[in-house]
């Protein structure tokens, strides 16, 4: 019996992509895996132990030790600047950080209003742009403050932009790219770092495989 690793994925489309690179890995993940309601979902088969969060806190779950290991979000790595270690890009779940505000906001002479679930993010970005801003921090549905007037602009993930299309707002400015990561805790890299290795091998040989495709 090998070492349990400990991993925490993120609930929706980047546990979904996350699934299938390890499953194209070779990992053997149970059918029922990717429709559990479980919060702690253990494969014994493969020594190897999940827990579903939500994306903002799998960080906080390698940072503090209770995952060796996690998948999450560049935004989120970003956002929290927790002490852990980014192992391997995985390229899935891409996105950028943009900023976006209807079409017809204007520059008054106050520091507009940026709403967003980014404030450490956008604060930097503006602050490097010579801008100042007031920041409001909101937890979901960003698109709705410029259309309430609660804020002028917003920062906020951008895939399609098709959530931006339909409430009006427009994209003004591109902060930076999002992929999700293999991250680890630094103690556990150096207790369990060939059960890691051998993951970060795995998954880099799938990933680096998609560059042909």
């Amino acid at each position: 019996m090998g070492k349990i690793l400990t991993i925490a994925m993120p609930k929706g489309r980047i546990f979904e992509e996350a699934a299938g690179l390890l499953r194209q890995a070779g990992y053997q993940l149970p059918e029922e895996f990717d429709d559990s309601r479980k919060l702690i979902i253990d494969v014994p088969e493969e020594n190897l132990r999940f827990i579903l969060a939500k994306p903002m806190d799998v960080t906080t779950y390698v940072e503090h030790g209770v995952a060796d290991a996690g998948i999450a979000g560049k935004d989120v790595m970003l956002e929290e600047e927790r002490d852990v270690y980014e192992v391997l890009d995985l390229k899935i779940s891409r996105c950028h950080l943009a900023v976006a505000c209807l079409p017809h906001t204007g520059h008054s002479g106050v520091a507009p209003r940026v709403a967003t679930k980014y404030p450490n993010v956008a604060s930097s970005y503006f602050r490097e742009q010579g801008e100042q801003v007031e920041m409001i921090k909101l937890n979901g549905s960003i698109e709705l403050a410029p259309l309430i007037g609660l804020a002028d602009r917003i920062v906020d993930i951008v895939s399609t932009g098709q959530t931006l299309r339909e409430n009006g707002l427009v994209e003004t400015e591109k902060i930076c790219d999002i992929t999700s990561r293999l991250i680890v805790n630094p103690v556990s890299y150096r207790m369990k770092d060939e059960v890691i290795d051998e993951m970060a091998s795995r998954l880099s040989l799938i990933v680096e495989g998609d560059k042909t495709k």
